[in-house]
């Protein structure tokens, strides 16, 4: 390995933090396996017995409002309630299977009940009312999973001094079942096409995921956005080796250099041969370096009618990688075979060297002393998106140590107000890079190592949270899916 591969080699963990939720581990007490998934929405069938009440129902798609509702106790009394899920770190190889875990303690209402939307807990794993909190408050404990334990599972559990008194299991669905997924082909190395059964027409999504690379991001989003009534193409289009001996996916760039914006163009005619499609009705979801792609290819194509861009930028940056042999010299998009202007990097290099060191790495860094350095750059290189007539989401976060994502996507949204075009722009002031979830997985493990991506752990949960149901409602108004039935 190079002296330039071998940092190069390092940055594989900073990328696949974006979405992650490994790390360190801590011990705690048991609540046991997870309880047999209940037959309704109330966990107990004895009238007036203690219980969970789960609305509208106990197996949902994950990111649904669900209201969990704890009754049948004595008004005053303390309460504690746990909850348990199995996870595994995306980012370590290999890394096991082990049971996540939070809880808190309640003071019973005076009807006998405890909220989780309402109620603010006295202590524990979090500290005001929320529906999510004990979801996305977990933490590693160092128990392995049970190997039955459903990842999508997980375990309510009541306990008054030490005992538990009631239990119950919610069922939070990735993606609906129903999902058809299959291999798009040889033309589009590694690509997908996830969509549910039916013969009517559905508005088309071209999925891109971030400096990842691989699959991972087109597997994992696709049928999530399937599920809500869209054809999804999920289209990877830059596979480093990441330390292994060869790119997960040949065929396809293995440094992030002149990646091809017109690549887009035949996706989008590969789309419109599809039965079932109505690519009349089309959008892109990109999320960091895929959020680039997506708003340059949104200048270019006028049958881009929505454009969702997660922790987004509002310039094209330098390109790097393996078959970069100086920095500052090559950009990372192209456009029919001629690179875009961009902004450099202040010494990425240095920066993702630290981590050999044990030192904390923050892109954000080499990415705001670069802008800071090249104003001219800035300028020739900035995305004009006021040329962009369609409907557009931007989200990021202040405290982003990856980039500015937060700042960058002010700066869109100003553009396109001047331009008298509306933006739905989401900023949120203390979260990070990781906001293509939910808000009910764990978030307590994205900055536990070395690399740091940013924002704290429930304002990265909310903000996950508000941006997914600001996702879906703008893509349903500019692309007006037929509705579809629950999970279950």
């Amino acid at each position: 390995m190079t002296q330039l591969q071998r940092p190069l080699a390092r940055l594989a963990a900073a990328a696949a933090l974006t979405l992650s939720c490994g790390g360190r581990t801590t011990g705690s007490a048991s609540i046991g396996p997870a309880p047999p998934a209940p037959s309704a929405s109330r966990a107990d069938s004895a009238a007036g017995a203690p219980g969970f009440e789960i609305h509208p129902k106990a197996d949902v798609l994950s990111g649904s409002a669900v209201q969990i509702r704890i009754r049948g106790f004595e008004p005053g009394s303390a309460l504690e309630i746990a909850a348990e899920r199995p996870a595994a770190s995306r980012w370590l190889p290999n890394a096991p299977r082990m049971i996540y875990r939070a809880s808190a303690r309640f003071q019973v209402g005076p009807d006998g009940s405890v909220d989780l939307s309402r109620a603010a807990p006295l202590s524990g794993s979090y500290d005001r009312a929320d529906p999510r909190g004990l979801f996305w408050s977990m933490r590693p404990t160092q128990r392995p999973a049970p190997a039955d334990w459903p990842d999508e599972r997980i375990a309510l559990v009541a306990q008054q001094g030490g005992k538990t008194v009631t239990s119950a299991t919610l069922t939070l669905r990735k993606f609906d079942p129903k999902v058809e997924m299959t291999a798009v082909g040889a033309d589009f190395p590694g690509a997908v096409f996830a969509r549910l059964p039916g013969r009517d027409p559905r508005p088309a999504l071209i999925v891109l995921g971030g400096s990842e690379g691989g699959d991972w991001f087109a597997r994992t989003m696709s049928p999530r956005l399937a599920s809500h009534g869209y054809a999804v193409m999920g289209l990877p289009y830059y596979s480093p080796p990441w330390g292994e001996s060869s790119s997960q996916i040949p065929g396809l760039p293995i440094s992030f250099v002149d990646i091809p914006v017109d690549r887009l163009e035949r996706a989008y005619t590969w789309l419109r041969a599809q039965p079932g499609v109505d690519a009349d009705r089309i959008g892109i979801y990109g999320g960091s370096k895929g959020a680039e792609l997506a708003l340059i290819a949104a200048t270019k194509y006028s049958w881009i009618d929505v454009v969702i861009a997660i922790v987004p930028t509002d310039v094209v940056w330098e390109g790097w990688g393996l078959d970069v042999q100086k920095p500052g010299t090559r950009s990372s998009f192209s456009w029919r075979g001629q690179p875009f202007a961009f902004v450099p990097y202040k010494d990425l290099m240095g920066e993702i060297a630290r981590s050999g060191t044990g030192a904390e790495v923050r892109l954000r860094r080499p990415h705001d002393g670069g802008r800071a350095e090249n104003p001219h750059a800035v300028a020739k290189a900035r995305i004009p998106l006021e040329n962009y007539r369609g409907a557009l989401l931007v989200a990021g976060g202040d405290d982003d140590q990856v980039w500015a994502s937060g700042p960058m996507a002010r700066n869109i949204a100003a553009r396109r107000t001047e331009a008298g075009l509306a933006t739905t722009s989401l900023v949120y002031p203390d979260a990070g890079h990781a906001l293509s979830g939910d808000g009910w997985g764990p978030t307590t493990q994205y900055d536990a190592g070395v690399w740091k991506i940013g924002g704290t752990p429930a304002a990265n949960a909310l903000a996950q949270a508000e941006t997914w149901r600001a996702t879906l409602a703008v893509l349903a108004q500019a692309l007006q899916p037929a509705a579809v039935s629950s999970a279950r």
